[in-house]
């Protein structure tokens, strides 16, 4: 796993409002020396853009494949790919929500207090095509959910009341100038 980290290219960052973000992803059959390629690329793009976590069709890719470097609520280290994830979140009693501002690398500089639940589990395949499973608490559940979400056709605004989500969407429109548009394959401007 620890060649697949290092060694990409960074993307572009595809934004909000393009199909490629807004659709269901195709399965990941192949797990071959392009899709290596493409999760180097997606580790590097992810670590320019200081992100905890990147799916496919955030680099403009229809594959249901997402990386991630996330701390959890311990503060340990989560490096990783899942190709094919699915999600499974605690249901009843043992549903605790955490209500804490989510942001999307595809919307770049907007944030929104969105309500996930604190614990995650998430299923798929590995790099290689080996089933895995991970379990995820505190921040790194809210990265599990929010990239299998990416590879589901939604984003973090579509879990937003209206109100907030226009709220989300004037933060970025006032930021928007910031981030150039192959960013983050070109640095953001100014400062914030």
């Amino acid at each position: 796993m620890s060649d697949l980290i290092t060694g990409g290219t960074v993307l572009p960052i595809t934004r909000w409002g393009e199909p490629v973000m807004h659709r269901v992803s195709q399965p990941v059959t192949r797990y071959d020396a392009e899709l290596h390629t493409l999760i180097r690329d997606m580790f590097a793009t992810m670590e320019a853009a200081d992100g905890v976590g990147l799916a496919a069709p955030q680099v403009g890719v229809d594959l249901a494949l997402f990386v991630y470097d996330c701390p959890d609520e311990d503060r340990r280290r989560h490096i990783g790919v899942f190709c094919n994830p699915e999600i499974t979140l605690p249901e009843g009693k043992d549903r605790q929500l955490d209500y804490v501002d989510e942001g999307c690398l595809s919307l770049p500089g907007a944030y929104m207090e969105l309500a996930r639940p604190d614990f995650a589990t998430c299923s798929g395949q590995d790099a290689f095509g080996n089933d895995i499973t991970v379990e995820g608490h505190g921040y790194f559940a809210r990265c599990l959910q929010h990239e299998t979400d990416h590879l589901n056709g939604t984003v973090f605004g579509d879990r937003l009341a209206s109100r907030a989500r226009k709220k989300l969407y004037a933060q970025h429109r006032d930021l928007a100038s910031r981030y150039p548009a192959d960013w983050p394959a070109s640095p953001k401007l100014g400062t914030l």
